[in-house]
């Protein structure tokens, strides 16, 4: 039973239960790798980028930048660990790397996207907090405070995922030869959609419509502010709810296109695990997810001045000089 079911998660060449061989062409693969080669890249080096920014320079040391800083450690995390692995085996149409590298990749893939749900509620929360009582949240939520909240994050993503696995939640399909495919199983699939999906999707969706409702709200107050005489106070006044008012819009956009990510991926399962094109089509729903690891640099960079700075900085190696982690970067 056992070595049947070690070859059922692996290519064994020449074997009757191996993966069928290829009948596309090299050069077309050659092509497709070459396109992966790209989005790994972009995701591994752009997340990179804004960890470096963040932990480097002391002026973006605030607990909103922490909460962006953890998710960029969880999309880096599945541009190294994740994204190389799905790519070649939905290329070759086969697991080339053993059933031990099977299990390390089915608990990364479970317990990274666990990671990037929970720190973008993580998110959307602070966000909240920041712009619904904002004297408040300056009093309470300290870099401490921030840095305690994402280390309990990352704690209970890995205590989930040794939960899923160490329950028999997960299971390999031995039906699909060749391949590494990961089925939860038992109580898992349901409690899974419940605290992995309609929960914390529920809960940002809440949470960014008050978002705008509050956005809205100081934008009035804003051009309210400038309609009439400005003294110091309302200038500094205003200058702070346009700070939090373009943060929260950045936000909202990466907020957007994670759940625009996420959500096809949960209605497929939903809506076709049963089915037999099941596995034909996962592939094609879990790349999309993991775009958004590659595109919330870019989110970063369209939205954030301090990031274009900052990474200016790393490429022409200014941050090797002395007191570079002291540098104004939110200056144009």
């Amino acid at each position: 039973m056992d070595s049947q079911l070690n070859q059922s998660h692996y290519c064994i060449r020449n074997s009757s239960s191996s993966c069928l061989e290829k009948s596309g062409s090299r050069k077309v693969d050659v092509i497709i790798y070459t396109c992966a080669a790209v989005l790994i890249l972009l995701t591994v080096c752009g997340n990179l980028l804004v960890i470096i920014s963040v932990c480097h320079f002391k002026q973006l040391h605030t607990p909103t930048n922490l909460s962006i800083l953890s998710l960029a450690v969880s999309d880096f995390l599945v541009g190294v660990f994740v994204m190389p692995f799905h790519f070649i085996q939905m290329i070759e149409s086969c697991w080339l790397f053993g059933l031990t590298l099977c299990k390390c990749f089915a608990f990364f893939s479970v317990q990274v996207p666990t990671l990037s749900i929970q720190n973008v509620t993580l998110i959307a929360v602070d966000r909240y907090f920041a712009l619904n009582n904002p004297f408040l949240y300056f009093k309470t939520v300290s870099l401490n405070v921030m840095l305690l909240s994402t280390s309990l994050l990352w704690l209970m993503s890995i205590l989930y995922s040794f939960a899923v696995f160490y329950t028999g939640g997960v299971v390999y399909d031995p039906s699909c030869l060749g391949k590494c495919y990961i089925i939860m199983s038992g109580d898992w699939p349901m409690a899974d959609l419940i605290l992995m999906f309609v929960l914390p999707c529920s809960i940002i969706i809440f949470l960014y419509v008050q978002v705008f409702v509050i956005v809205r709200r100081h934008a009035n107050a804003i051009r309210k502010a400038k309609k009439q005489e400005i003294t110091e106070n309302t200038k500094h006044t205003t200058d702070a709810l346009t700070s939090e008012r373009k943060a929260a819009k950045a936000l909202c956009t990466l907020v957007f296109v994670f759940l625009a990510c996420l959500i096809p991926l949960y209605i497929y399962m939903l809506a076709a695990a049963t089915s037999s094109t099941f596995y034909d089509v996962i592939d094609k729903f879990i790349i999309l997810f993991n775009l958004n690891s590659s595109l919330n640099p870019i989110i970063y960079a369209f939205s954030y001045s301090w990031f274009k700075k900052t990474t200016k900085l790393i490429l022409t190696c200014q941050i090797f000089n002395t007191d570079s982690s002291l540098m104004n970067v939110h200056l144009n």
